[in-house]
């Protein structure tokens, strides 16, 4: 091994060094940092579901501090493409999935209540709003359609039925077969509620014009994708705009893509001259960001006599939302089907997948992308089989695991996984979470009227994102500037590229700035998705540092007439005392007019992404006579290979299974039929508080991933995909005595006491 790389192992739990600037309000956010004097901007939206429209804007324009109305005419008419563009899949049939404009701006109809109609910028934030109540919006009403079903009212005219996409994976016919020659089938049907993101911090922006280039400021999760798709929407060349990324208070997948709003603040810097900005209020975010999951699947699985499992067939229904978001059609097709088989050894696996439309705001990626809700399928149906078949759960995944001794394996959706040692991570697991002592506690709770279940969730997930990442390091004035193309969305990556950083070099942490987020400064870069960020920006990292190294190393052998070796972090030169540290000979380097060694960069790209893996164990007690639950013991055991902080690891894990209980426990959308959301507000949607989510108990099992030469996995959204299904299946343990044999999530007290009642 690389001896750089054998330093790696250190792994200390160093604290993070940005905490104190965000707990002392410190911090850059967008709305902090907007240009003085920026105009504001207020979004009129629809207040109906599903019309046809005429907008009349003209009294709005005449009112006080108003200097500027955007409608999709004014759009039209500087030459902008009213439709935001989206990634569409292969149906079954080799034909391409239902692509319908999304328009920036409502031009003849509106498809769902929040749907952007017009946009004022005006000189305070109240006299925009005061000026949207001049408009006028004739609705036309029309049939809504609120299910997650094929069919019903139409809602585009590129998509019969209402199907976005009918998408299909594997071999149906031979899975069929495999079904039928099964010795035991099950079948269940699984739901995956809709939940809203709710970062902490909104959804903003703020543009201006600066020497006659545009600057464009969001709190994304990544600055390339916003210049490309504005610049080209603009018509302006893509030199021509600047996007930066300020601080961001959460991103979770939400904040990835562009939205309307993006758009119209860049188009109306454009056009003032002037700067402006926009923020979302939190009702608004409500109403207009992305939702997540949102699908009903229907599983049938086959086993052996041995109860080994022979077949898998998934026939899932997703909500997609009135429109096609920027990765929604992927979310629950490609990206659903890397993880499907997780990790069990059967070939013969099946998903068949059709995307609905509906009246409802659109759906995308919400923190896990498609794994949370593949692991959650299967691993409610293993559960549920399990019972069928009278198996111990554990056991029943025990017999299924592929074992350490058949990687690398390909799976059954040709997903290459490199390593893994699952019996051991359940092992681990077992003893943490004291299974042995479960029937001790659970009649404990049963003597206090209380119903305890313990659930467990063994998951895989595939590292997603760009595969590619550029590092550079620049010398400047004693320190070490380092510029990465991933973006902190609050996960510590000033921290832990820092921590890898002087672990690697020897230059002390105090002296490295991480310089992340703006287009002018880094030239390009994959942003932050799909627990992308540390494994891809750390292997660049690796490559910039030997290319400094091996750059120092000859200029000193240069220098010094002999021969140079860097050990324990110095620079030595063989036949003297001379030992240097990598910021003296920049120095160095500097007074010799060497400026070509004081800037190095190097890209790289990983040929496969990683599999994290592990288990998540939850105990509930729930309280029969009101319905109230509470996830009172939680216990993970994680497969991330090598890691450069775990006290990050932890930190991430345990928000991850934060936002897992949330959407177990209280999370859940609601419409009425006529299309309103009924859960607009924290008085109406069931975030999770502190008192609902445990302490955790936290351990991990290394076995070194060989995608990337420091053998880390992945660990950003591992708590989501975890979470879910082991809340669940132990609230199915909860009360599978009393004579209950499907629960579904939120499992909120007045849900649970009417499944109780009944």
């Amino acid at each position: 091994m690389n001896k750089q790389v054998e330093k790696f192992g250190k792994a200390q739990p160093v604290a993070r060094v940005e905490d104190v600037k965000f707990l002392t309000g410190a911090g850059r956010y967008v709305e902090d940092i907007a240009p003085q004097g920026a105009l504001h901007g207020f979004v009129l939206r629809s207040a109906v579901a599903h019309a046809r429209i005429a907008v009349d804007v003209a009294e709005a324009r005449r009112a006080d501090g108003v200097a500027l109305v955007l409608t999709a005419q004014d759009l039209a008419d500087a030459g902008i493409v009213n439709d935001i563009p989206a990634s569409i899949v292969r149906n079954a049939d080799g034909s391409k999935g239902a692509a319908p404009a999304r328009p920036i701006l409502a031009q003849t109809h509106v498809r769902f209540v929040g749907e952007p109609i017009a946009m004022i910028f005006a000189h305070t934030l109240d006299q925009a709003r005061d000026a949207a109540e001049l408009i006028e919006v004739d609705y036309d009403e029309l049939p809504v359609k609120v299910d997650v079903a094929v069919g019903g009212p139409a809602i585009h005219e590129e998509a019969p039925d209402n199907l976005a996409f009918d998408y299909a994976k594997g071999d149906r016919a031979r899975v069929e077969a495999a079904l039928d020659g099964a010795a035991h089938t099950v079948e269940v049907v699984v739901e995956d509620n809709r939940i809203i993101c709710n970062s902490m911090e909104p959804r903003g922006c703020w543009a201006q014009m600066e020497a006659g280039r545009l600057h464009f400021s969001v709190n994304g999760q990544g600055v390339w994708g916003f210049k490309a798709r504005i610049s080209k929407a603009l018509g302006m060349e893509a030199d021509d705009v600047r996007v930066t990324n300020p601080d961001v208070g959460g991103g979770f997948g939400m904040k990835a893509m562009t939205y309307p709003e993006n758009y119209l603040v860049a188009h109306a810097a454009r056009v003032l001259n002037r700067p402006v900005r926009w923020m979302s209020e939190r009702t608004e975010a409500m109403l207009s960001d992305n939702a997540g999951r949102d699908l009903v699947s229907t599983v049938r699985m086959g086993f052996d006599a041995g109860h080994k499992l022979v077949a898998y067939d998934v026939q899932t229904v997703a909500n997609m939302g009135a429109y096609n978001s920027q990765f929604a059609q992927n979310i629950q097709t490609e990206l659903f089907s890397k993880v499907l088989m997780g990790v069990y050894d059967c070939q013969d696996a099946f998903m068949g997948v059709k995307g609905v439309f509906t009246n409802t705001t659109q759906v995308d990626a919400y923190r896990g992308a498609g794994r949370p809700e593949a692991i959650y399928v299967l691993e409610r149906a293993m559960d549920y089989a399990a019972r069928d078949l009278g198996v111990d759960p554990w056991e029943l995944r025990r017999r299924n695991f592929i074992r350490a001794d058949q990687f690398p394996y390909v799976s059954a959706t040709e997903q290459p996984y490199d390593v893994g040692d699952f019996h051991a991570v359940l092992a681990k697991v077992e003893a943490a979470c004291d299974k042995a002592g479960f029937e001790a506690r659970r009649a404990t709770s049963a003597r206090a009227g209380r119903l305890r279940g313990m659930g467990l969730c063994y998951y895989i997930e595939s590292i997603l994102g760009d595969p590619s990442e550029t590092t550079r390091v620049d010398f400047v004035d004693g320190r070490a500037v380092m510029y990465v193309g991933t973006q902190s969305n609050g996960q510590g990556h000033e921290s832990v590229y820092r921590q890898f950083l002087s672990d690697q070099t020897g230059i002390p942490v105090s002296a490295i700035e991480i310089v992340q987020g703006d287009s002018d400064l880094i030239p390009v870069g994959g942003g932050t998705g799909g627990s992308r960020s540390v494994t891809v920006q750390n292997t660049a990292t690796l490559a910039t540092v030997e290319q400094i190294i091996t750059d120092f190393s000859a200029y000193l052998r240069d220098k010094e007439g002999a021969q140079v070796r860097f050990e324990d972090d110095r620079f030595r030169v063989e036949g003297s005392n001379m030992a240097l540290t990598m910021l003296e000979v920049a120095d160095a380097a500097r007074a010799d007019g060497r400026e070509d060694l004081l800037s190095h960069a190097q890209t790289i790209t990983l040929d496969q992404r990683s599999f994290p893996n592990g288990a998540h164990v939850a105990e509930v007690e729930i309280d029969p006579d009101t319905g109230v639950l509470e996830v009172v013991r939680y216990t993970v055991t994680d497969d991330f290979g090598n890691l450069i902080n775990p006290m990050l690891v932890e930190g991430q894990i345990h928000g991850g299974v934060a936002q897992g209980i949330g959407q177990a426990v209280s999370e859940r959308v609601v419409y009425d039929e006529d299309g309103q959301l009924l859960t607009a507000t924290f008085m109406d949607y069931g975030m999770p508080r502190a008192d609902d989510v445990p302490f955790m108990a936290f351990s991990t099992h290394c076995t070194p991933s060989k995608y990337n030469p420091m053998g880390m996995k992945g660990c950003g959204e591992a708590g989501t995909v975890g979470a879910l299904a082991a809340v669940a299946n132990a609230v199915q343990d909860a009360v599978a005595a009393r004579g209950i044999q499907r629960v579904d999530m939120p499992f909120t007290p007045e849900r649970m006491w009417r499944m109780l009642g009944a």
